[in-house]
């Protein structure tokens, strides 16, 4: 994938940023990678930004330049599989499981895990810029269903349908704070938090769209049980929506305050449900995670004190 070149021809792509083709329409790379990537970009011959909008008729000609090389070791890891065939693994991620080495966390992690368990995933991915099999991510604090490719053409299948917002997704939380209605959808844009790079905020200019539904399941006095359902998939989003909303997720190290009720109860966010198409399917397959007994045992406490 040295140098291609793209026609764009079809009316309904006018007006979209050149990134967005080439990730979502021409399927070369994430948004992500093109930013690594790529080395030059020009649109009918001038040199051109990511965020450049492309019109019919224009020509795109990008270079890139070579992946870097994989290098993360095999680590023997207890995973638990859902499901397995030939392209996937899905795995229920427990909670304070980072999902790919990163600053501060270089060992024990679900990448490691996938290329002790699968042989084959070093040398299939030995010239992409993808960690082996991840396909998405969870945050180390949240628990639940996980999708991992076992070879490049399943990760890049499963890659585009959630960068098409094509995956249904459905977590549940238990939140200090009670929304006020019973269902919602909470359309707040987020960004980087300025004050603090570990975090991030709802904005009203700015910052990337972000759409999250709830349902309450169950409202105690100062607790309450949320079904969710982000359209979205942006960092940290729930924790993020949900505190915006006076609501923050009960145990969450960074967005919600120690609650008296359960001080020492970690981040209560679970990936409840995953539905997506697998390879060679044509109907979505839907994956679900149980609710851990943390949950339990929270729910509990709070039902019995309010």
């Amino acid at each position: 994938m040295g140098r291609s070149s793209f026609a764009v021809t079809d009316e309904g792509h006018a007006g979209m940023r050149v990134d967005s083709y080439l990730s979502d329409i021409a399927a070369v790379l994430t948004r992500s990678q093109l930013k690594s990537r790529i080395s030059s970009l020009t649109i009918n011959g001038e040199e051109a930004k990511l965020s450049k909008k492309i019109g019919v008729g224009d020509i795109i000609h990008v270079e890139f330049n070579p992946p870097e090389q994989i290098s993360i070791s095999p680590e023997k890891i207890d995973l638990t599989i859902l499901f397995e065939n030939s392209d996937v693994a899905v795995i229920d991620k427990s909670q304070g499981m980072v999902v790919h080495p990163a600053h501060g966390n270089t060992s024990g992690t679900i990448a490691q895990g996938l290329l002790s368990r699968y042989l084959e995933l070093e040398k299939e991915f030995r010239n992409t810029t993808v960690r082996p099999g991840i396909v998405h991510r969870l945050d180390k604090d949240t628990s639940g269903v996980l999708i991992t490719a076992k070879n490049v053409r399943a990760h890049e299948y499963l890659s585009l349908q959630f960068r098409k917002r094509q995956v249904e997704k459905v977590y549940l939380a238990v939140t200090k704070g009670v929304p006020r209605a019973s269902r919602g959808t909470i359309c707040s844009p987020i960004a980087r938090d300025p004050g603090n790079r570990k975090k991030f905020k709802t904005v009203q200019r700015g910052g990337k769209g972000a759409v999250t539904g709830y349902r309450v399941l169950w409202r105690g006095d100062r607790h309450a049980f949320l079904v969710l359902h982000p359209e979205t998939g942006r960092t940290h989003q729930i924790r993020v929506h949900l505190r915006s909303i006076g609501c923050p997720v009960l145990g969450d190290p960074l967005y919600c305050r120690k609650d008296h009720a359960l001080p020492d109860t970690g981040l209560l966010l679970h990936a409840y449900k995953l539905k997506i198409i697998l390879p060679g399917e044509h109907e979505k397959r839907c994956f679900r995670a149980p609710l851990p007994n943390r949950f339990k045992e929270a729910l509990v406490s709070l039902s019995t004190s309010s």
